[in-house]
Parts: C-alpha cells; structure tokens; sequence
C-alpha cells in the first residue's frame, strides 16, 4: 500500500477568480476558507482550511496537486522512493509550510510536468462549516475527491505513481473502446484509500502550462447533487455533461465546465474499496445511464480540454 494515504488539496492559478467564486461557492455550494494570498479564493468542505485554492494569474493552470501522508516516517519514505528514482526532491521551508497550510512537506515533479507537493500534519480550522446550500462534503480517510490528469508521457507516468509512489491500479477504460484500431491507449484509474480512485491518468499531447482534466468532488446526497445541478444551470455555467452513473465508482454524478476550460465533477454514491477483495477490471462504457456529452467525443470526461 502506499505511504500516501489520500487527496489532500489542490492549487489552480485563474484568469477569473470571480466566476470561479460563482460556479464554486454560489452553484457546487463550498465553503469560503482562508489563505494567506490577496485575491485568492480558498474553499473550504470540512476543517482542513482550504482544499481548493484558486490563485490569480495570467493564465490558467495548475500550480500542484497534494497528496498526504501519515507522518514525517511516511513522509521520509516517500521522499526516499523519489529520489531513488532519480527525481530531484526539495523540502519546503517553514514559511513555505505556513503558507500551505501543514507542518512538513516535500515537492518534486512527475513525468507529466505536474508539480506533486506531498505533507503531513495539516492545520485544522475547528469553526464550523457553513457552506451557503447545506450540503456535507464526503472527505475524511476519502481525501478531498479524485483528479485526472492528462499526460504526454503515459507510460512513464503511469509506472512512477504506481511502482514509486505505489499507487495502487483500480482499473483502465481503452480509449475508442474495445474493438479501437491499433495500439490500445487507455486511462487508468489509480487509489489510495477505500475511494475508488484518488487519480486518473489520461494520454494527451503535450502542453505549455500543467493542466488536469476534471476534480471530482462528493457530496452526501442525491438531493444535493440535483439542487446544484439547478444552480449551476441558473448560473449560465456550461454543462460538459448531464446526470449519469458512471460503471467503475458507481458515482451519480454531472460534469459542469470551470474557467480555464477544465471540468468539475459533482456527485455522490461513490463506491467504498475492500481491497483485500478488490480486483482491477477494464470498463466498456464509462455510464451505466445518462453522462450525455451532447455530440462531443466518446469518453469525453477523460479527455483533455482545449
């Protein structure tokens, strides 16, 4: 199993933090956190301080995804593993510590260009969560919800979360599906935890700027799935994709577009992993019903965004 025990959080920098604040706060229903940056949005779904922070910029990426681990042991290892990879490793200092918000942490950089940054020791805001809606965010031993990210270098990437950071496999879904003509290129769907996947990895050309094809986040009910649906609609945000059940995590869940041309997944009912039973499997079709990508691509949920 790996030393990293969950999805910790995630950094974005945004040309529009306040249509950012619209789709997140007024139409998903998140809280406002706290952070340390003029201008940031923080959002907040339990007492972490901040899961997603959305940071101006001139233009749109993602600054880091964080992983958590137990301790500074786990920390130790993990470090160990990456360096004995031959990726070079840097610790953060203290202010930089303060600013994300956790006692320790370390950075490096995958295959894909994305900047992991992973910690320990979170620092916890006790106030209540009062999100706007009501709705109660599905996080704890889950972590904050799922990522997939594109990746020119699949394989690569593919073989240093799983052999180094010992991600474990919780399946794949070929691209262009079963009967696909020529080599076959597949996403896979990697965990951590009972969830079932922490990331995804997706074949994409290679870009200027570190990008990720959709956060998924859960909430508790089915109710509160549909009343944000509502909203967002209401709120003149484009939706990627209707209503559906996905067959890998039995998510019910919808796709709303995001600035910067990335998609949210909002839904609940994910499936908890027994992994002393589990086995990976390749899905045919990413919907039991519904998820209607209106005339996009087929499988256009795991493909990058222009």
């Amino acid at each position: 199993m790996s030393d990293i025990r969950s999805l910790g959080y995630l950094r974005v920098q945004t040309q529009d933090v306040a249509r950012w604040r619209e789709l997140a706060v007024d139409g998903l229903g998140m809280a406002v956190g706290s952070g340390p940056e003029e201008g940031g949005l923080y959002l907040r779904v339990d007492e972490r301080q901040a899961r997603l922070a959305v940071l101006p910029g001139d233009v749109d990426k993602v600054q880091a995804v964080g992983w958590e681990v137990r301790d500074q042991f786990g920390l130790q290892a993990v470090r160990e593993k990456v360096e004995k990879a031959g990726i070079e490793v840097r610790e953060f200092t203290l202010e930089e510590a303060d600013y994300r918000a956790f006692e320790r942490g370390i950075t490096f950089t995958d295959p894909s260009g994305t900047a992991v940054e992973v910690f320990f020791g979170p620092v916890l805001d006790h106030s209540p969560v009062v999100t706007p809606h009501g709705g109660r965010f599905v996080t704890g031993a889950a972590g904050f919800g799922h990522v997939v990210l594109p990746t020119p270098l699949f394989q690569e990437t593919y073989d240093f979360y799983t052999e180094v950071l010992g991600f474990l496999p919780r399946g794949a879904i070929r691209l262009g599906g079963p009967g696909a003509p020529g080599p076959a290129r597949r996403v896979r769907f990697l965990g951590v935890n009972e969830r079932h996947h922490s990331l995804a990895i997706c074949p994409a050309p290679p870009t200027e700027v570190p990008g990720m094809v959709h956060l998924m986040m859960e909430v508790d009910t089915l109710d509160a799935v549909g009343q944000a649906l509502d909203r967002v609609n209401k709120l003149g945000f484009s939706l990627s994709s209707t209503l559906g059940r996905h067959t890998n995590d039995k998510m019910v869940s919808f796709y709303v577009r995001a600035p910067g041309g990335w998609d949210l997944e909002f839904g609940t009912e994910g499936m908890i992993v027994d992994e002393s039973h589990f086995t990976a499997e390749e899905i045919t079709a990413d919907s039991y019903w519904g998820h209607d990508w209106s005339g996009s691509e087929p499988l256009a949920a795991f493909t990058p965004k222009a």
